[in-house]
């Protein structure tokens, strides 16, 4: 890097981290302030909603990243713009070119940073606290989910590989803290949807390699085809323990329990379970286009610095800054607006998922690219 490029870099990398640091400390104390309704039910205190609001910060990092660097960058482009430096760097040969070069350098980096938080810390702080208050709230118990939880599986003749030989269809009660399920109950159809097999038991825990460990079980028999003596008759079975090979693992059942809250998954969750969607023949549109968004999202931080640039060739002497400011704020509020839009209207129009995800960047994109011309022209 040269020592201009140093130059822009500091001073954007120190502007987007003030602004960042800003919306987490408002975005805390808004949550703090909603958490507080919950402190004494059960053994949850002060302390326990101080630390689960804490450990949402990762995921807000994730999320605002883009419209702190539009409005740290503007912040920046704007003060070269008002002390007349950007006017002598272009003097001494420094071309747009060269500072979408620079920007893009930048950019790169925090990217990189978007990317770690939006798939590694983002979800793993997410998944903790969730069981940190279920933890404080219940003091480890598990925790009902209304009606139960439905998933739908393939049964394959030789366990997750071979012929698909069947459906299966799992009910489970509640899950605790620890992952563990209460509560099962499945039921076991051949391909013409004929019921087989009936399995209830008290709990499972999953035992890694697609396997559960289902503990107190019953299972009750449907012949399909009459015995010697031209009967049906059903038979029950008791036993201990079951091992039940399946496709169905802690991921998807955390996607499955968390279905509008795809944006604290990952994209390897999100591709997992969508696979798992469309190999059942279910509608996976929803988690197809959450999972282009994660993989385009950090990207997004490139088109807002692209799109703060023009901003260093408008010189305004009186409230040039803070105009500025509040334009960048509003544009990086029209961009999530429409994220999030263009998602709901893809899925409802049956939009290709990528198209869905990735028109909101590519429109801003088009606008910061028809700005930087107007600039250079004028």
């Amino acid at each position: 890097m040269t020592i201009l490029e140093k130059y822009f870099a500091r001073e954007i990398v120190r502007s987007v981290c003030f602004v960042l640091l800003a919306f987490l400390a408002l975005l805390t104390f808004f949550d703090i302030v909603n958490e507080v309704k919950s402190v004494g039910i059960g053994g949850y205190t002060i302390i326990n909603a101080i630390c689960f609001v804490f450990l949402g910060i990762p995921g807000y990092v994730y999320e605002y990243m883009p419209l702190s660097a539009l409005i740290g960058t503007i912040f920046v482009m704007a003060q070269f713009a008002s002390r007349s430096e950007f006017t002598v760097m272009r003097i001494s040969g420094f071309s747009m070119a060269k500072a979408i070069s620079t920007l893009l350098k930048i950019g790169l980096l925090l990217v990189i940073v978007t990317f770690l938080f939006g798939e590694l810390f983002g979800p793993a702080a997410f998944k903790f606290s969730n069981k940190y208050k279920i933890r404080a709230l219940h003091g480890g118990l598990a925790q009902d989910i209304q009606s139960g939880l439905w998933t739908k599986d393939l049964i394959r003749s030789e366990g997750l590989t071979g012929e698909i030989i069947g459906s299966r269809f799992m009910n489970v009660s509640m899950i605790d803290s620890g992952g563990k399920l209460m509560g099962i109950k499945y039921y076991d159809l051949d391909n013409q949807f004929r019921l087989i097999k009936q399995v209830t038991a008290e709990k499972a825990e999953y035992q890694g390699s697609s396997i559960w460990r289902l503990n107190n079980v019953e299972e009750i028999y449907f012949p399909t085809v009459m015995d010697e003596t031209g009967k049906t008759a059903v038979k029950t079975k008791k036993l201990a323990h079951l091992d039940l090979i399946s496709e169905i693992t802690p991921t998807i059942l955390s996607a499955s329990s968390a279905d509008n809250d795809t944006d604290f998954m990952t994209a390897y969750d999100l591709k997992l379970y969508s696979k798992h969607l469309v190999d059942n023949k279910q509608n996976a549109d929803k988690f197809e286009i959450a999972f282009w968004k994660k993989v385009i999202y950090p990207f997004a931080v490139l088109v807002m610095m692209a799109l703060a640039l023009p901003f260093a060739y408008l010189h305004f002497r009186s409230g040039g800054v803070s105009l500025k400011i509040f334009t960048g704020i509003m544009i990086g509020i029209l961009f999530s607006l429409l994220n999030r839009v263009f998602a709901h209207i893809g899925l409802l129009n049956t939009w290709p998922p990528l198209v869905s995800a990735v028109l909101p960047s590519l429109l801003f994109l088009c606008v910061a690219m028809v700005a930087l011309w107007y600039v250079e022209r004028h």
